[in-house]
């Protein structure tokens, strides 16, 4: 178990300094270095380190022993604002999710930057983070605003790396797509396009 938690720890913190570095390329290094700190909670990190795998968040293991349902992942995204999760509420059998602020939307682009490189360095590339989030951003409760935003940002990234997410660049596009989109949706269901797979917890390439 000393080396799970060992391993955990080691992990958790390579992923938090190197969101700490990308959001120094996109103007928020003061704001990422709030990032993550619940996990070093003992709700989040002693259950985190019972799970812990090394190729991917101890999420996914949890669920795979708790019939789908993990309590890490409810503790960490409704007390971290950067995961769209955290933008989501429930009102009379429906979904309601609010556009995330330009500050969270950004660190949530590092974050997934950082993970796809923590969890699978030797593969990591440019687009990395953009393929992983476009096979799974029509399963997500994000509104429009959210997905274009991100979308746009890692794009930018794999086509120009950093030097495409320059605050400045980022906070006018934000804002040019906020206000062509509402801020607030209400959600039904999934789009009738959306196929989703079998609830099977076997994958080898699943992160979260």
């Amino acid at each position: 178990m000393m080396i799970k938690w060992l391993g955990h720890l080691r992990t958790i913190t390579k992923h938090r300094h190197q969101v700490i570095r990308n959001g120094f390329h996109c103007g928020i290094f003061l704001h990422c270095l709030k990032h993550d700190l619940s996990k070093m909670s003992p709700t989040e990190f002693f259950n985190s380190a019972k799970n812990y795998n090394g190729h991917h968040s101890p999420v996914y293991e949890e669920r795979k022993t708790n019939d789908g349902f993990s309590y890490i992942c409810q503790h960490h995204t409704r007390r971290n604002k950067h995961h769209w999760e955290y933008w989501t509420d429930f009102f009379m059998g429906r979904i309601v999710v609010h556009t995330m602020p330009w500050v969270y939307a950004t660190e949530y682009v590092c974050d997934m930057l950082s993970a796809s490189k923590t969890y699978d360095p030797k593969n990591f590339g440019p687009s990395t983070a953009l393929d992983y989030f476009l096979a799974r951003v029509d399963r997500y409760f994000m509104t429009e605003a959210t997905k274009l935003y991100v979308t746009w940002c890692l794009t930018r990234y794999r086509d120009l790396g950093f030097k495409g997410l320059r605050k400045k660049d980022t906070k006018a596009k934000y804002a040019e797509i906020v206000a062509a989109n509402p801020k607030v949706e209400f959600i039904d269901s999934l789009p009738e396009h959306v196929d989703l797979p079998p609830f099977a917890l076997n994958s080898p390439h699943k992160r979260m």
